[in-house]
């Protein structure tokens, strides 16, 4: 099969299509199993506490509370999901630049893919 620009255009918009769907039933569940544990709590909004913790850390506790089918760390995949979404869309357009020969747009995308990588490495954005 001959991949062509419009081929990668295709999957690039599958992509975001099917990843909000995605996104949007995997927080339902969430939500849903989350009230379902705690319709009774009440929030304390009176104290805010930071959690500053690294990006591998947080990932793995949300990964195991799904495991758990814990409803915040099943909401919390869904935003890491959404969060991936639009990561994956500059790969595939950084393939269909690849492909095309367009080296301008390559050394955009690679850069952007850099910045990001590099803010989430290092915290940086709070």
């Amino acid at each position: 099969m001959q991949i062509t620009d419009k081929t990668i255009q295709r999957i690039i918009g599958d992509v975001l299509k099917y990843g909000v769907r995605t996104v949007l039933a995997i927080s339902t569940i969430g939500g849903l199993i989350f009230l379902y544990n705690h319709a009774n709590e009440q929030a304390d909004y009176a104290r805010f506490t930071e959690n500053d913790r690294s990006i591998i850390e947080v990932v793995s506790d949300v990964f195991s509370g799904v495991i758990n089918m814990q409803g915040r760390s099943i909401i919390f995949l869904a935003i890491i999901i959404l969060f991936c979404t639009p990561l994956i869309r500059l790969l595939l357009s950084l393939v269909s630049f690849i492909i095309e020969g367009d080296k301008l747009y390559v050394f955009i995308t690679t850069l952007v893919l850099i910045i990001i990588a590099f803010s989430m490495y290092f915290g940086f954005g709070h």
